[in-house]
């Protein structure tokens, strides 16, 4: 399993770590992609990083576990940024955001991701996400309905058990009795995250926004996860990619970019349709 696929393993988090950049100040540094400047804010007693890049109407690009978002969106960065405004905020311990003590968990990070969305005055905002930052866009739009017009996401569970059975057992061995390491951490938060009452297939019927659900036919959550989460969401349209891992936006951005174009340029739709 390699990173760039974005398959999520405890044992690449060392790799993933050894990329972030240590800098100082609320301007940061261009990143690799041109035209891509990185700044940081403090919300909840720390920093968080952030890329912005583009013009237009705002996107959020939330990551997948252990990257960042120009990691999870390199095939995406430039297509997008030609007609929007690119927010992509690097998650805690992820990325260029420094980690803080104690667990990870996903009610924090969608916290600090709506945090930092007052900060920025975005409102009603388009928002795409990958793997853990799918579940943190569900998670905006159900606790801060007001934050979100469209959501994209792919590869996401609401609860561990969406989760294939070798996945599950490779985090059980895994595990440790104190994570510290954001790799433990994230190992930890996969194994037995999003609790019940963070975020759940009940719950998911809360959600108004049109969400286009998007996974591969050999994701690493199983097939039948992904259609109970199409079906329980009010307005959800289906994207399945044949020969398609988890990465689907890294391994197949010629099919999904304009899927996901399309989808965002729509007009307002009438209602939910019988699935």
């Amino acid at each position: 399993m390699t990173f760039w696929r974005h398959r999520r393993t405890s044992t690449l988090f060392a790799w993933t770590l050894a990329l972030t950049v240590n800098v100082v100040g609320p301007e940061v540094t261009a990143a690799v992609e041109p035209g891509t400047t990185w700044q940081w804010t403090q919300i909840h007693g720390h920093r968080i990083y952030y890329a912005v890049r583009g013009e237009g109407p705002t996107l959020v690009l939330l990551h997948g576990g252990g990257a960042s978002g120009e990691q999870s969106f390199e095939h995406q960065l430039d297509v997008f940024a030609e007609h929007h405004h690119i927010v992509a905020p690097d998650q805690v311990g992820q990325g260029r955001t420094p980690d803080v003590p104690g667990p990870l968990s996903y009610r924090a990070m969608t916290e600090d991701t709506a945090a930092l969305f007052q900060q920025l005055k975005l409102k009603h905002v388009d928002v795409i996400g990958f793997s853990d930052g799918g579940i943190l866009a569900l998670m905006l739009a159900l606790y801060h309905p007001e934050l979100v017009r469209r959501l994209v996401i792919s590869g996401v569970n609401v609860s561990p058990d969406g989760l294939k059975a070798e996945h599950r057992e490779g985090l059980l061995a895994a595990q440790t009795d104190h994570p510290k390491t954001i790799g433990e951490k994230l190992s930890k938060l996969w194994l037995t995250s999003p609790t019940e009452t963070e975020l759940s297939l009940t719950l998911l019927k809360n959600i108004p926004q049109p969400v286009l659900v998007v996974s591969g036919d050999r994701d690493l959550i199983t097939l039948e996860h992904t259609l109970q989460i199409f079906h329980a969401l009010p307005q959800a349209e289906l994207c399945i990619l044949p020969g398609t891992n988890h990465g689907t936006f890294s391994a197949r951005p010629e099919w999904l970019n304009p899927i996901i174009t399309n989808f965002l340029n729509r007009e307002a739709d009438p209602g939910p349709t019988p699935k």
